[in-house]
């Protein structure tokens, strides 16, 4: 009985060949039904479709975002081979379908846009082109009459200043202008005092109080402005 069941499992299972015993992976170009490695194209299916190697494919100067790349992806999706090979070989082909993508048209409607606003410009500038040209000749006479006449005014003022430095220095000036300030606020300040001492009325007080302190008001001024000047 156990050599019954021992013939039946050595029929069942029977042992493999002794030239055989140490290939457990199959022979080349045989793949295995449990691999899970793809198969790889053949060199001649790759050189039909003309397929690039991503090693030998160039880089793109500007990248795409993904989104963008799946809405071109979709335009060629339900293309067929032939298609997709007559894209790659006809340039009027490729250049049609190009202009068919939604990116595409985008930025030329914007280039048309630019274009046009560019001409409505251009157009607007030469139709000023008559006024430019008088406003032009307007600046022209003004230059040679009015600009001119200012011109030889200033240089006269500026003679005039000049002589009236010679009779006058600026440190005189200025020393004359700050004594004259300070006699006006002792006379005001008498005015005050007499008014409190009750020697004149509030009507004669207010009159010359009023006539001192805007005299002493106006030299401090210029008394001011001449020493920031940078004359001085």
């Amino acid at each position: 009985m156990f050599r019954f069941w021992d013939s039946q499992e050595q029929q069942a299972h029977p042992r493999p060949l002794e030239g055989s015993s140490h290939s457990r992976y199959p022979p080349p170009g045989v793949s295995s039904p449990n691999s899970s490695r793809p198969s790889t194209p053949s060199t001649s299916a790759s050189s039909s479709f003309n397929i690039q190697k991503p090693a030998e494919r160039p880089h793109s100067p500007s990248q795409i975002s993904p989104s963008e790349a799946a809405r071109i992806i979709a335009h060629l999706r339900d293309k067929s081979v032939d298609e997709l090979r007559k894209l790659l070989s006809d340039k009027a082909v490729y250049n049609q379908f190009l202009l068919s993508v939604d990116q595409v048209k985008i930025q030329n409607n914007i280039r048309d846009e630019l274009r046009k606003e560019t001409l409505q410009l251009a157009r607007n500038n030469l139709d000023k082109e008559p006024q430019i040209v008088e406003l032009r000749n307007q600046c022209g006479i003004i230059r040679t009459t009015e600009l001119a006449a200012a011109l030889e005014k200033l240089n006269d003022l500026e003679r005039q200043k000049e002589e009236i430095l010679k009779f006058y220095p600026p440190a005189s000036f200025i020393n004359r202008l700050q004594d004259a300030t300070n006699k006006t606020d002792k006379e005001s300040d008498a005015v005050h005092r007499q008014l409190l001492e009750k020697e004149i009325d509030i009507g004669t007080f207010m009159q010359k109080y009023k006539k001192l302190r805007t005299s002493y008001h106006r030299r401090a001024l210029t008394h001011f402005a001449a020493k920031s000047s940078p004359i001085a």
